[in-house]
């Protein structure tokens, strides 16, 4: 007889379910929301609620991770020096089409929360240092600052989360040109 029963590899795959819960995560939020069940999360990825507690004990903690492993991406891409602030943009604006539940995140967190506070540092630092550099500016405007263009990417992700699902990349690419109209020369 034989058993369609998963072998518990234990503490080996703890990497492996890791990136496979937060690839689960950001479907999952993507499709039902950041009120989406957990337990959704966990079955997507093919592990138990156990290993989703173990690396993630709260729903805020999946959701930061999701945040910060897409924050982590576009720090990669800066950190090529001949990335420009157009390119970080558009980057930025393709995760936003991708996940732009993520954005709740903000209306939903405490906003003294260090985790939360840590990731928005980082993300203006990523535009800080773009803005700062004529070379690596790209067509964004001179006197348009990091905090603004948090502001335009900010309420993109309001929208996209209040625009059903398929008009969501059409509605995303209209708005993302006026918003580049106003950044940019």
């Amino acid at each position: 007889m034989s058993s369609s029963r998963r072998v518990n590899r234990g503490p080996a795959a703890a990497a492996e379910n890791r990136v496979a819960l937060l690839a689960a995560a950001k479907a999952t939020f993507a499709e039902h929301g950041l009120d989406a069940p957990l337990n959704l999360i966990a079955r997507t990825a093919g592990v138990g609620q156990g290993s989703l507690y173990r690396h993630f004990p709260s729903r805020e903690a999946i959701i930061l991770a999701v945040f910060d492993e897409n924050l982590g991406e576009l720090e990669a891409m800066v950190a090529k020096t001949d990335s420009t602030l157009d390119e970080l943009l558009a980057e930025i604006f393709d995760q936003i089409v991708e996940v732009a539940v993520l954005f709740d995140l903000f209306r939903l967190a405490d906003s003294s929360d260090p985790r939360l506070a840590d990731i928005i540092s980082r993300l203006y630092a990523l535009l800080d240092d773009k803005l700062a550099d004529d070379s690596r500016r790209g067509s964004v405007r001179r006197g348009v600052t990091a905090e603004e263009i948090f502001l335009a990417v900010g309420m993109l992700g309001a929208l996209l989360n209040k625009t059903p699902e398929q008009e969501r990349v059409s509605v995303a690419g209209k708005c993302w040109g006026l918003l580049l109209r106003a950044l940019c020369e």
